[in-house]
């Protein structure tokens, strides 16, 4: 018999708490985008421009008290900034074609990316449990957007196909982002790494926002109606970036990606009871997919917090997740952002 104490220790619970947290905020982040959708607000980059400007300022303010140098070469974070950017620009922008429970579900390809580029460069061993897992996670995204084509209100989207692609696309580009964010938060200063990332985020929101979307922030009549979905999504993601990384030094990236699945159920309750939309009854077959796919996935594995630890001669120690075998490969980079 499970003894239910021992099952539920401080750190589990802290770290469901955490997660149904950032579940939320992620939820929050979608209804304001799908609300400014709604109100023929198209300016995706514009959106998260502010998120990375809080960024700078509250952990670039830490770094400059703390009057230390970079633990990590500049341009990584550049990189890691323009593929954060570039994928909340593309499944922001996503909102504007599909539903919010689409955009939501098919975010979890995410979680087939990560495997991938763990397993291509931070050489993450995985047994044939875990690609059954994803297969079948991939099996239930294949399911939504065929549920898109299917469903005969449409009522989420003018183009449903398009924006499904363009989730997928800005999934993948959060598997590089969530990939390399999980190495520089064990390895680096967490409070350097925000602050890194929200000034090149910045910094490439604004050139993107000059050369794409000068027109469309002119044509934006700034009411309270507006300006109160665009701040909820600018205070959500700062709360949710400032939270990821804690939620990964603890459990890793296996309990975010099961929190945030956690997401789909507040989406569909709120496309149902806010928007009063029908749910095509596809959805949730590719909902019950996507949970057995992760269970799958997730189930045995150890913390992922012991995939890769990288020592200080340049040693790369590389770790089954299931089996904990170790290889050490001398004198390599695990990773190369």
């Amino acid at each position: 018999m499970v003894d239910i104490k021992k099952f539920l220790t401080k750190k589990t619970v802290i770290s469901l708490a955490l997660g149904q947290f950032v579940s939320l905020l992620i939820t929050s982040t979608g209804f304001s985008s799908s609300e400014l959708a709604r109100k023929g607000i198209n300016a995706p980059t514009s959106q998260s421009f502010a998120n990375y400007v809080l960024l700078a300022i509250v952990y670039g303010g830490i770094r400059i008290y703390q009057k230390k140098k970079l633990q990590t070469k500049w341009y990584y974070y550049l990189l890691l900034a323009l593929f954060d950017v570039e994928g909340n620009f593309l499944v922001v922008k996503a909102y504007q074609y599909t539903s919010l429970t689409s955009v939501m579900l098919l975010d979890c390809w995410t979680i087939p990316c990560v495997i991938l580029f763990t397993w291509l460069f931070l050489k993450t061993k995985y047994r044939i449990r875990k690609f059954i897992g994803v297969a079948v996670c991939v099996a239930g995204l294949v399911l939504v957007v065929f549920s898109d084509v299917h469903a005969a209100d449409r009522a989420g989207g003018s183009h449903p196909i398009k924006g499904d692609l363009l989730v997928i696309a800005g999934a993948t580009l959060y598997g590089v982002t969530n990939t390399s964010e999980e190495y520089l938060v064990k390895n680096v200063d967490r409070v350097e790494v925000m602050a890194m990332l929200g000034l090149f985020g910045a910094i490439i929101s604004a050139i993107q926002i000059a050369i794409l979307e000068r027109n469309e922030l002119k044509a934006i009549h700034w009411s309270a109606g507006a300006l109160l979905p665009y701040s909820g999504f600018a205070a959500a993601m700062f709360l949710f970036y400032s939270t990821v990384p804690i939620l990964l030094q603890i459990s890793g990236s296996t309990m975010l990606n099961l929190s945030l699945l956690t997401s789909d159920m507040w989406a569909v309750l709120i496309r149902i009871f806010a928007y009063h939309e029908k749910v095509d009854w596809m959805y949730f077959i590719a909902f019950a997919g996507v949970v057995v796919g992760l269970i799958i996935y997730s189930g045995g594995s150890k913390e992922e917090e012991n995939k890769t630890q990288v020592a200080a001669s340049g040693q790369s120690t590389v770790i089954d997740e299931e089996a904990g075998v170790r290889d050490q490969n001398q004198g390599s980079s695990a990773l190369k952002v």
